[in-house]
């Protein structure tokens, strides 16, 4: 089952579309979106989760600028409203949901995709008790202008990322730096990055830019990362 329902934050109303589980379930993930808001794709991905046994939540993280979601080639208009949504806002958006939740932080899971993935790591900086939290292909971790990999230390889930080999939103160096900050930190966490896969190598709603073999190798490690740390 699915449905929109509206949160209040400080920010005020937030959508958030809810995809349920066939069966009541005491796991939960948080969908954290593309840069082109909740859209179709991103939809499906929370009906993934559900049909997994997770309550699957995405808030629309643009509810502040009144535009709701872009097409995929909006690049451009997208930059602009990304940018603008810094860590306090993202931590806020993310807490509302967290705090609407009867289930556990601890059963709770962060997963977020391309500016949703810089969004999923920052959320897990200010949310202490997490269950889990996934990050694929997020820019903008480790440089400019909301980086947030000082704030590594303070992460306390598990985390899991996924690269693309050939992304040029994440150079090598960039990776590198995110790799030896978490160690440096004590964070539990995995990093894959994998060959012939650029960004958003996950999204199968982009065909130029979807790489099967390394989406389905993803999404088997998140499933499995998420059985293994929330465990039905």
């Amino acid at each position: 089952m699915t449905e929109w329902l509206t949160l209040e934050t400080s920010d005020g109303p937030m959508r958030v579309y809810v995809a349920r589980p066939q069966t009541a379930s005491d796991r939960a993930v948080i969908v954290l979106q593309e840069a082109f808001g909740v859209n179709d794709h991103i939809q499906d991905v929370a009906r993934r989760f559900a049909e997994h046994g997770f309550l699957a939540l995405a808030p629309d993280l643009f509810h502040r600028n009144g535009v709701r979601e872009l097409r995929y080639d909006q690049h451009a208009e997208a930059m602009p409203l990304i940018g603008a949504i810094g860590a306090e806002q993202i931590i806020t958006d993310v807490r509302a949901v967290l705090d609407h939740l009867e289930v556990a932080g601890a059963r709770t899971a962060i997963v977020g995709f391309c500016f949703g993935g810089r969004a999923a790591f920052t959320a897990a900086t200010a949310a202490p008790g997490l269950g889990a939290a996934v990050v694929f292909y997020g820019p903008g971790i480790a440089a400019g202008p909301h980086a947030v990999l000082d704030r590594a230390g303070s992460i306390t889930a598990p985390l899991l990322l996924h690269v693309g080999a050939e992304d040029p939103t994440i150079p090598a160096e960039q990776v590198e730096a995110i790799q030896a900050a978490l160690k440096t930190a004590g964070v539990e966490f995995a990093q894959y990055v994998y060959p012939e896969a650029g960004h958003a190598f996950a999204c199968d709603a982009r065909p130029q830019m979807y790489r099967e073999q390394p989406a389905l190798v993803a999404w088997e490690r998140t499933f499995a990362f998420l059985d293994k740390e929330i465990p039905a």
